[in-house]
């Protein structure tokens, strides 16, 4: 068992020398032993709540993780941060507090570590913005960190087919346009989520997972395995024991997390058909230690990267048939093979990204996943647009589509509530764009996801016939011709807010442009009349969210990040 010296770690701010005798009493009271006090404090948080089914499976992968950490020489601390679980805060206002969670959690992350001077972190997370949240929080302490996946939801089964929480969504749209008895959709809603775990597509919570492994700062194959499974206690086990060999090596998550390794995280979610939420994330995460990485670069990865994993929602399987097919580091390997992915990358393994895959073999019998010289399609799963109505960049999730042009005539809604009213209600008709605005991340504020709306559009079989966009953000589920993150978003007067209905609007994915039919000096001219929407919160956390959020193509920051650091907390 490796010996560790403190007085070169964070921890002796609390626990060395006679000065420290208040902390340490602190210490013995919750039953550590001198020898525990004396040995490296490893910070073990988790999202652990009861909220929704994504988190209630990880405090006991939390209590492995625990384990590892003691049997390689560390105290462990426990500790818990907040989830806002999308699949229930959506469709309503309480999908403001979403995208805000993600930096919430990022900041309670940092604050527990800054304040009790932990060296080290695991961190355990099951939906959406925690998984980010918690990697932001890892670059940003720049203490040796791994991270663990607690895994996805099993598929249900409905009239004997593999069903998601999608499916349900989709459902309420079927029901509105009579295709759906209450009685089948009351059946759906039963079925289709039968275990713990994040949703079973490659939805956000699987995407961010695949990129955990990706871009190096979680163990191979942790991401897969499904979350009731006990096969992910061991892989917790391994991750407490890997932190402690990170400790000794100190190698710190921004030796992992470089320009790079931000690359092949971009690549995999493109060669999955991941969420397009991944392009917040991603810049979110560069943003924390001062690299330049926007979503038009995230862009220019997918652009270039082979489709090549049939996943759900544009495919037919789900996370636990990619685990069963090989995993991420299959698909991996095949990038590699490609040349689509950095070998060189550092991973919290000890070893680089070509030695994790080494061994691995691509297994020709299984149908989820394809080897790069023979993709899906040879445009990765999501592309990202550019022009007059969305200078700043817009992005698009085109798996599954079968049509990549569009063309055709505003339909503007100041927020997601009137639009899906109008959906529920069939004010629509084959051609509209739905113009959803006011929903960024300062306008929102929270720039909210969008999936009851897409869904009900699916669920009413129009799913090819319109198309939407927004300066909000779509689920991980949502399909269908669904542009997001368009900026300069309304609330700060981009181009979006000064649509009228009537307005002809472009889009080609495949070129990758997004214009609206007007000329520059019409544009110039709406602007002047244009004035600014007062947003609906005065105080709180919203209202202090809007004040300090940057705009979508940067990755939606609350603060200024490794551009302005003076010290980073590791060093103190």
């Amino acid at each position: 068992m490796p010996t560790f010296n403190k007085k070169k770690l964070p921890s002796r701010h609390t626990s060395l020398g006679p000065d420290k005798a208040p902390q340490r009493s602190f210490y013995y009271a919750m039953n550590l032993t001198e020898k525990d006090v004396a040995k490296p404090f490893v910070g073990v948080v988790s999202t652990w709540n009861e909220a929704a089914p994504c988190n209630i499976a990880l405090m006991r992968q939390a209590q492995s993780v625990k384990k590892g950490v003691k049997n390689s020489g560390g105290t462990p601390r426990e500790f818990c941060t907040i989830t806002v679980t999308d699949g229930i805060a959506m469709g309503h206002e309480g999908m403001k507090s979403s995208l805000i969670s993600r930096d919430v959690i990022a900041d309670s992350t940092e604050l527990t570590v800054r304040g009790h001077c932990y060296d080290a972190l695991v961190g355990v997370a099951g939906c959406d913005k925690s998984l980010p949240g918690l990697m932001m929080a890892m670059v940003r302490l720049n203490v040796p960190s791994v991270f663990i996946y607690g895994g996805s939801i099993l598929p249900g089964r409905f009239n004997g087919k593999d069903v998601t929480v999608v499916d349900v969504f989709e459902g309420v749209g079927k029901y509105s346009s009579g295709k759906m008895s209450a009685h089948a959709l009351r059946k759906l809603e039963l079925k289709a989520c039968p275990s713990a775990g994040a949703c079973g597509g490659q939805f956000t919570a699987n995407t961010m997972a695949c990129v955990s492994e990706a871009i190096g700062l979680a163990l191979p194959y942790s991401a897969g395995t499904p979350a009731p499974y006990e096969q992910r206690d061991k892989y917790a086990l391994q991750s407490g024991k890997a932190v402690m060999n990170l400790l000794k090596k100190n190698i710190r998550p921004r030796n992992i997390v470089t320009r790079k390794s931000l690359e092949n995280a971009a690549t995999i979610v493109a060669a999955t058909g991941g969420s397009t939420n991944a392009a917040l994330h991603l810049p979110a995460l560069a943003n924390e230690i001062g690299i330049k990485f926007d979503l038009m670069d995230v862009a220019k990865i997918f652009k270039k990267t082979p489709y090549l994993a049939d996943l759900k929602p544009g495919g037919k399987y789900v996370a636990r048939d990619m685990w069963k097919a090989g995993g991420v580091p299959m698909l991996l390997k095949t990038l590699l093979d490609g040349g689509y992915i950095h070998g060189s990358c550092m991973t919290v393994t000890g070893k680089t990204m070509r030695q994790n895959l080494k061994n691995v073999k691509f297994n020709p019998k299984q149908k989820v996943m394809r080897k790069y010289n023979n993709p899906l399609s040879n445009d990765g799963g999501v592309v990202g647009l550019k022009g007059n109505l969305a200078p700043e960049g817009a992005i698009v999730k085109i798996a599954g589509l079968k049509k990549l042009q569009f063309t055709g005539k505003a339909r503007c809604f100041d927020n997601e509530e009137s639009a899906y009213k109008a959906v529920r209600n069939k004010k629509y008709k084959d051609g509209d764009i739905i113009i959803i605005r006011y929903e960024g991340p300062k306008g929102g504020p929270g720039m909210r996801e969008m999936l009851q709306t897409t869904g009900a559009i699916y669920g009413q079989g129009k799913g090819e016939k319109v198309a939407l966009i927004t300066d909000g953000r779509f689920s991980g589920a949502t399909r269908g011709f669904c542009i997001g993150h368009v900026g300069p978003e309304a609330s700060v007067g981009g181009p979006i807010a000064l649509l009228k209905n009537g307005d002809v609007i472009d889009l080609d994915a495949k070129k990758g442009t997004i214009n609206v039919r007007l000329s520059k000096k019409e544009l110039a001219k709406r602007r002047k009349k244009w004035k600014p929407k007062k947003i609906n919160f005065g105080n709180g956390t919203l209202w202090k969210y809007a004040q300090t959020v940057g705009p979508a193509y940067l990755g939606a920051p609350t603060h200024p990040g490794g551009k302005n650091e003076v010290k980073v907390y590791a060093d103190i």
